[in-house]
């Protein structure tokens, strides 16, 4: 089966429709799959369900399409670096599931793996536990969380081969491998795609078995917040 496609709107065509549930990976502006949201957006499908570590900034990732109100809601652990995205939520107009990132992460996972749910000690006796069921193990007090299913999962990898083989750089691996695996369809967005079989396999970080459809293009790597002190006279 041909995974490669010419671009992010073709890779999209036939996946979007209005009240989809979309995992994300990345990591603040790390490893985001900005040219698939770009298409996302350009597509104008509305009323999205996000699960994603965060929400962009307000002019890139996700932000974007909180800009064309194309978001109903987001499941996330870290919202902060976003004004838009407070501005929606304090007015009612955006829901927000709050989740710890280690359960978000794990929820992803479980997800990927056909586990419904789990039990976590994490949030236990705080708001992250209201209606969640509890139950007792060896003294202890644990919650029940989810596993994630979603309609698309949408990734950055740093390089592929024909077959979906991924190999994600340093920290760009993030939330990406877990939420490429929670999706109906995983649709994947590369910097470079080499020969099948070139790549060595104890480097790669996710089988080609979880992935459907992918692109090459040019990323824009940005950073969040940039911190400089001025230069002592030598």
């Amino acid at each position: 089966m041909k995974k490669i496609y010419p671009n992010a709107a073709a890779a999209l065509d036939g996946l979007l429709f209005d009240g989809m549930f979309i995992a994300a990976g990345g990591f603040g502006l790390c490893g985001i799959p900005e040219l698939l949201l770009d298409a996302i957006k350009d597509a104008g499908t509305k009323d999205l369900t996000f699960a994603s570590n965060n929400a962009g900034v307000d002019d890139f990732g996700i932000g974007i399409l909180l800009q064309t109100r194309q978001v109903k809601k987001m499941i996330s652990s870290y919202v902060g670096e976003n004004a838009e995205f407070m501005r929606q939520y304090l007015s009612g107009e955006l829901e927000l599931e709050f989740n710890p990132q280690g359960t978000l992460a794990e929820r992803m996972r479980a997800g990927g793996a056909g586990i419904p749910g789990f039990y976590t000690k994490t949030g236990v006796g705080t708001v992250i536990a209201e209606g969640k069921e509890h139950k007792e193990f060896r003294g202890e007090t644990y919650i029940m969380e989810e596993g994630i299913f979603a309609d698309l999962a949408i990734v950055k990898a740093w390089k592929a081969d024909e077959t979906g083989n991924l190999v994600f750089r340093k920290t760009a691996r993030n939330f990406n491998l877990p939420a490429a695996t929670c999706g109906k369809t995983c649709v994947v967005e590369v910097e470079e795609i080499v020969p099948t079989g070139s790549l060595d396999p104890d480097t790669i970080h996710l089988p080609g078995i979880y992935v459907h459809r992918i692109i090459q293009g040019e990323h824009e790597k940005r950073i969040e917040q940039r911190t400089t002190r001025k230069r002592e006279e030598a």
